[in-house]
């Protein structure tokens, strides 16, 4: 991964205490994070930056194609200009293979990492999909219902898609808030990343890796080739939870966050 030119994230500061830096999936902004995980994080006593990647507004919108590298670049350049690290990094899907490549390259800036629905490589089913997100979030069309429909198949477990008023709601908010432009779509394209398994061997940190039984995106499968990826990696799965497991299940979730950045944060790394 060479160097890159970083642009300046957009965040926000929530709480004081131990730096937890939250990195969403792709076309998501931060403001995901907020409604559970910010105010458990913080009655934990963490202080927490939620991040919008580069191609959600405010962060800036350059044009793309996106690279890894320069996702990594991006949180890199944060952490230092926030003078707060060694930070605990917590990422979900982009947000998570964005986490896993700060902490094996800049190990000096990470405490520990939470990869919430994560993988080391992108088979080709998952490779189209990414692709047809990317060309349907450029698109200037509405979505079809159909396509609305498909993509909270692709975010929830069965619980979730079977009552009534959360799928109300999920409905109501995509209409109400389309994903589109080519900053989201980028993403998307971005998410798509090569084998990544050897690399990841050389991750020294403490990282927890976070699996969703029902996740279509990122299936426990892929979780476990990272967490056997990773010496450092231990790995705990969730069932009956989709790709947005966090916000399903939050409670549950947020306890084995809380859990395993507390005992992160009471150990000493070396470098």
């Amino acid at each position: 991964m060479g160097d890159q030119q970083p642009v300046e994230l957009a965040w926000q500061e929530h709480g004081d205490g131990v730096p937890v830096v939250m990195l969403p999936p792709a076309a998501t902004p931060g403001e995901v994070w907020r409604t559970y995980q910010v105010p458990a994080l913080v009655r934990a006593g963490f202080k927490v930056m939620t991040v919008n990647h580069r191609g959600t507004a405010p962060s800036p919108v350059p044009p793309g194609p996106y690279l890894m590298s320069q996702l990594v670049a991006d949180v890199v350049a944060l952490v230092q200009l926030l003078n707060c690290g060694p930070v605990h990094l917590i990422g979900a899907s982009l947000g998570a293979f964005v986490a896993q490549e700060v902490a094996l390259t800049r190990p000096d800036l990470v405490r520990a990492a939470v990869l919430m629905g994560t993988r080391a490589r992108t088979d080709k089913f998952r490779r189209l999909l990414a692709r047809a997100l990317a060309a349907q979030t450029r698109s200037t069309s509405p979505a079809s219902e159909l396509e609305s429909l498909m993509h909270l198949v692709q975010l929830f477990g069965p619980g979730t898609l079977t009552d009534e008023q959360k799928m109300s709601d999920w409905l109501e908010l995509q209409r109400r808030f389309p994903t589109k432009g080519a900053g989201p779509a980028a993403q998307y394209d971005a998410s798509v990343i090569g084998d990544r398994r050897a690399a990841l061997a050389g991750l020294t940190r403490p990282c927890l890796v976070m699996a969703f039984s029902a996740d279509l995106i990122t299936p426990p499968a892929a979780g476990l080739e990272v967490h056997q990826a990773i010496p450092s990696a231990t790995y705990v799965e969730f069932p009956g939870l989709g790709h947005f497991g966090f916000l399903e299940e939050p409670d549950a979730v947020n306890q084995a966050i809380i859990d395993f950045l507390v005992k992160s944060s009471g150990e000493s790394h070396g470098p």
